[in-house]
């Protein structure tokens, strides 16, 4: 059966079992857990539209901000995607290109919802979790996050992604909107000007 989401994104159900099981590999079992959010990440700002346009046409809204520099869209889904044996994933995030170091092209991390034993996850793994992700000023809490050899992720929230931004920025909007007026950067280095993949 045709899968359209996999064919614009990868196949995500071997991504999140592959994830599921270096967690396993570290002592943590995602079994109880809600997940949050799937993230895509493309080299080149042109492909940000392009898999923005594709995965739209099987969404039912987004929101896209400008966070660290560049806009980053949150895409809901029309139907959740099926993983890890009936966990469901309701929403893409898409990152366009990098700005700060290596980063996993295509299928980069899973969210996991840990709930109210938050603090609880943290203190229990601390020898295996890499570090966690500060957000801003009224991020709640901010993420942790395992960071694997071949530069994927694992992120685990108190709250998904969405419920998350919502919190700080109030409710999704029905449909689709996009940054107005953006464009690609330039990266300065100690050897001058670069110019950002497009």
């Amino acid at each position: 059966m045709s899968d359209p989401v996999s064919d614009v994104i990868g196949d995500y159900r071997a991504f999140a079992a592959k994830q599921r099981q270096a967690l396993l590999d570290r002592g943590i079992d995602i079994g109880p857990y809600d997940l949050s959010h799937l993230a895509v990440r493309v080299a080149e700002w042109d492909d940000y539209l392009r898999v923005r346009t594709l995965l739209e046409r099987h969404a039912v809204l987004n929101s896209e901000n400008v966070w660290n520099g560049r806009p980053i869209s949150l895409i809901v889904l029309a139907e959740p995607l099926e993983v890890l044996d009936g966990k469901t994933v309701p929403l893409i995030e898409l990152i366009p290109p990098v700005h700060q170091r290596v980063y996993k092209m295509g299928l980069e991390h899973l969210g996991v919802v840990i709930g109210p034993a938050f603090e609880q996850f943290i203190e229990d793994h601390k020898p295996v979790l890499t570090g966690q992700q500060f957000q801003g000023p009224h991020s709640n809490p901010d993420p942790v996050y395992i960071l694997f050899e071949d530069f994927t992720h694992v992120k685990f929230y108190r709250l998904s992604l969405r419920a998350s931004v919502e919190l700080d920025a109030g409710p999704f909007k029905n449909g689709f909107r996009h940054v107005e007026g953006w464009a690609p950067q330039r990266l300065v280095t100690a050897t001058g000007p670069t110019p950002l993949p497009r």
